[in-house]
């Protein structure tokens, strides 16, 4: 007969608040389950798989661990007289039940669970976009939202406080996706039940973003990529940054941050995409080559391409501090290269990427191959990225019908 064993331990690595959170494990087969129960204690408050007389309502607690396990126990030897198979899933629907699922289930709490698993794993962008939706479901409902009242009628009233707030239909999908994203994670963790799903009523794909798509046109590019900065050096790092995104099929801030000497070989530059993790090898051309080999000539003590990550040692809070920091500079300068060239395109980090698809659209590249070389699963996904043609470009299309 198989062997299970169950204990309480406690979460290795602390909360913000220096609180450890307190689990039932399982272990079965070699394979172990970690099972959340709603309690939390500082470290040198719990010993012996018990609560100490430090901890506050330590009696209280104990006695609702005695019950975790007096329960758990009990599944386990109805399990194996019924000679069951059972796996470790099996096991956590039964030690929850329905019932507890649906008293225990608080979104707000879930999260913060969440969020800090992301801090912790150094996910700080996701952890910000989670506890931005968080926060706004806070103003709208407070802080005892149960999953079981997230349904469709609850999303379109959600979505309506979003819109009487200055919400745009880009920041509510925004939030919708947050929020999805976790009614997945809850369901996928078995803390609550598959049925009801609200979102296959509410469809957060019909929040179709109106924002007005930012692309160079190719005359812009070229003045850009003219620009003369031999009176403007506080600019070079902004110009290089920008041209090296638009020679490197739309890299993205991020990955050109975390870009290492080590990542160029054989005249190529291999990287993974941090956003996708989708797996790039790249030509180096002239033009990129020139801006590798004024930043290598630095011979700065770090293994980054680019100065910006200053030291290795950096945490993920530190690391994406730095990104923020240097971000803002870099778009700011954006601004004052624009200026200084005459265009009026509002140039940010990210026109780099929409820029090199739209000017290889223009010069007659084939949309599924832009699509491939941005890394795109979907060549829906590369129509986003592109700039709509002028009306003029359009009409000299539909002039070659003349010469037919």
């Amino acid at each position: 007969m198989t062997n299970t064993t169950v204990k309480f331990v406690l979460d290795s690595k602390p909360m913000s608040n220096g609180y450890h959170r307190v689990y039932l494990r399982i272990i079965k087969d070699r394979k172990k389950k970690n099972l959340s129960l709603g309690l939390k204690c500082l470290k040198e408050h719990f010993e012996n798989e018990q609560f100490n007389k430090k901890h506050k309502d330590y009696k209280v607690e104990n006695d609702l661990l005695t019950n975790f396990k007096s329960r758990a126990n009990q599944i386990i030897r109805d399990y194996q007289l019924d000679n069951s198979n059972y796996t470790l899933e099996d096991f956590e629907v039964k030690f929850r039940g329905k019932n507890n699922i649906e008293k225990n289930a608080n979104v707000i709490e879930f999260f913060n669970e969440i969020i800090d698993e992301m801090n912790r794993s150094g996910n700080i962008s996701n952890a910000k976009a989670y506890q931005s939706t968080r926060d706004s479901l806070i103003k709208f409902k407070g802080k005892k939202i149960k999953f079981k009242e997230i349904t469709s009628a609850f999303l379109e009233k959600y979505e309506v406080y979003l819109r009487e707030n200055g919400n745009q239909n880009g920041g509510i999908s925004f939030k919708m996706r947050g929020l999805k994203a976790l009614f997945n994670k809850a369901r996928s963790r078995q803390l609550i039940t598959k049925e009801p799903y609200p979102f296959e009523n509410y469809k957060v794909s019909k929040l179709k973003s109106n924002v007005t798509k930012r692309a160079l046109t190719i005359d812009e590019f070229k003045k850009i990529r003219d620009v003369d900065l031999s009176k403007h050096q506080h600019l070079i790092d902004a110009y290089n940054y920008f041209m090296f995104s638009i020679y490197t099929r739309g890299m993205n801030f991020k990955d050109m941050m975390t870009l290492k000497f080590s990542d160029i070989q054989n005249n190529r530059i291999h990287y993974t995409r941090s956003k996708t993790k989708g797996k790039f090898s790249i030509e180096i051309i002239e033009n990129t080559l020139k801006i590798l080999t004024y930043y290598k000539e630095q011979n700065r003590p770090t293994k980054y391409v680019f100065p910006i990550l200053l030291h290795e040692d950096l945490t993920p809070k530190q690391i994406d501090y730095r990104k923020q920091r240097v971000l803002r500079t870099y778009n700011s300068k954006l601004k004052e290269i624009a200026k200084l060239v005459g265009i009026d395109a509002k140039l940010t980090s990210y026109v780099a990427r929409h820029s090199f698809a739209t000017i290889l659209k223009m010069k007659g590249t084939p949309i599924e191959k832009i699509s491939e070389m941005m890394g795109h699963a979907d060549v829906s996904v590369t129509m986003n990225y592109l700039k709509e043609f002028s009306n003029e470009d359009l009409d000299m299309e539909n002039r070659k019908f003349i010469d037919l």
